[in-house]
């Protein structure tokens, strides 16, 4: 009989009424790694939230070896060794990545220096590149990433649950993060692994269970699955063969150029940095982190600053423009889609449709002198229905929603100014396959309408399969160009690397 760690019974959660989930069945064996996919809404979170006591069961029960248990609190479920990286970071965004990798766990008399030197022992441990003394605000995506997998790893938890590890990280992390996953497995922790990104359930884990609609729909070894298996369990229906083709059967060719970057600097994070975007395409932006890809474009947005002297040239439209703000660019008609949607995208505690208004109203700023509840609710049906927000009604609060769903909420607030330059960061990263689809073809339908979109990607198969040219950033500058036609992963990562 195999040995089951953590077993759910029957169990089901609801709100308002709504099962998230519901007459689940699940178990988790010691010393597994089991995967568990769905699209965004399937109930994948929420049902590991209840094992991390985030949240509590309307109905059924759980067990911890064979015995009852129901966590009120992620401290509860810490105590029992259950622990978990959420999919958004619940770092304390003031304290530095060490004091965030011991907080709770804080001796009664605490020198900064130990705690920094023994953090940075710990992240050297497994292989990951965080200075202890950093502010976490100030960190990327990708470092916060690795303090909450440090932080999990460092409590000795017996069952850890990852939601999305792996999307902030470079390919190299990644490997790295599998070989520390391998690491667990032997030493007899069982893990729970949510990510979107298929191929990556079917390289590590031991099963597989699919989700769909709050429903189980089957639970496997890994070695009887295989893509179009799992991607047909998640939406009941086949879709093309794969998401990301190889490369575009058809290549928009070049209408105006738009904008134009030239010498643009910011610290030593853009350096000499010249591109061009122009209308009727899609231009795919590929770096690893820290490359300059995403900062490069914050600039052109009005995010951040260029450097004051020689910070080089903005042109839109052939006309030079310097913003300190986003909305002076938004304004002018740039949209920045952010890859961050819960610091930087959304108000957690807004509805769907008052987020969707606020982005008419950063639009219109100082020309609408009041603010129609009507109106906001006739925009919020008119995009959650163009964009297939899945949700009991647009009164839901934005924090409320599966990842996929905050990420289309993201989109229309930018869409509702009508932009006529789009850039795009990260669209997809923790979305579902079925959101994939959907947002690709939004993409495509802006440029087919004549608009320039810029989609920032650190997943090469995507900037493969959505751009009609590719740029390559390497140490904080655009280093390398080419059309879909001559494209090729190995070319494209070679320019990245080297």
């Amino acid at each position: 009989m195999a040995d089951v760690i953590l077993e759910m019974r029957n169990a089901t959660k609801k709100y308002a009424g709504v099962p998230a989930f519901e007459n689940v069945d699940f178990t988790l064996e010691r010393g597994e790694i089991h995967a568990i996919v769905g699209e965004n809404g399937a109930g994948k979170s929420t049902l590991t939230k209840v094992m991390a006591g985030v949240v509590t069961l309307n109905g059924g029960t759980m067990l911890l070896d064979g015995k009852e248990i129901s966590p009120q609190t992620p401290v509860e479920a810490r105590d029992l060794d259950i622990a978990m990286v959420f999919q958004e970071n619940s770092l304390v965004p003031t304290m530095t990545a060490a004091q965030n990798l011991f907080l709770g766990q804080e001796k009664t008399f605490n020198r900064i220096r130990r705690i920094n030197i023994e953090a940075q022992q710990f992240f050297q441990s497994l292989q990951f590149d965080v200075d202890p003394v950093a502010t976490t605000s100030l960190l990327g995506a990708a470092k916060k990433q690795m303090i909450e997998i440090a932080r999990a790893v460092k409590n000795n938890a017996q069952v850890i649950i990852f939601d999305e590890p792996t999307a902030s990280l470079t390919p190299e992390e990644k490997l790295h993060f599998f070989m520390l996953i391998d690491h667990l497995k032997a030493r007899g922790v069982s893990i729970i692994f949510i990510s979107h990104a298929l191929e990556e359930a079917l390289q590590i884990s031991d099963r597989i269970t699919v989700l769909r609609d709050g429903k189980l729909v089957v639970t496997d070894f890994t070695k009887n699955f295989d893509r179009e298996r799992i991607v047909k369990a998640m939406v009941g229906r086949d879709l093309s063969q794969t998401i990301y083709g190889q490369r575009k059967a058809k290549v928009r060719p070049s209408g105006r150029k738009v904008l134009t970057v030239r010498n643009l600097r910011m610290g030593g994070l853009v350096k000499s940095c010249s591109l061009s975007v122009f209308a009727g395409q899609v231009t795919g932006v590929f770096g690893l982190v820290g490359s300059g890809r995403t900062e490069t474009f914050k600039i052109v947005a009005g995010v951040m600053k260029r450097d004051f002297r020689y910070g080089g040239d903005v042109l839109l439209n052939d006309r030079p423009v310097s913003y300190l703000v986003p909305a002076a660019a938004v304004e002018d008609g740039i949209a920045y889609i952010t890859e961050d949607r819960k610091l930087e995208g959304f108000f957690e505690t807004k509805s769907i449709s008052e987020n969707i208004y606020m982005g008419l109203l950063a639009k219109l700023r100082g020309r609408r002198k009041v603010i129609s509840r009507k109106e906001a609710d006739e925009v919020g049906r008119y995009w959650a229905q163009r964009l297939n927000i899945r949700t009991i009604n647009n009164d839901v609060r934005a924090v409320e929603l599966s990842g996929g769903n905050q990420q289309k909420v993201v989109i229309a607030k930018s869409m509702i100014q009508e932009p006529e330059l789009i850039i795009f960061d990260e669209p997809t990263r923790g979305v579902d396959v079925g959101a994939i689809e959907e947002i690709h073809k939004t993409i495509n339908a802006l440029a087919d309408e004549g608009k320039p979109v810029v989609v920032i990607s650190s997943y090469l198969p995507e900037i493969m399969s959505i751009s009609d040219r590719i740029l390559v950033f390497r140490m904080g500058k655009m280093v390398e160009e080419f059309s879909a036609h001559e494209a090729t992963e190995e070319k494209i990562m070679y320019a990245a690397i080297h």
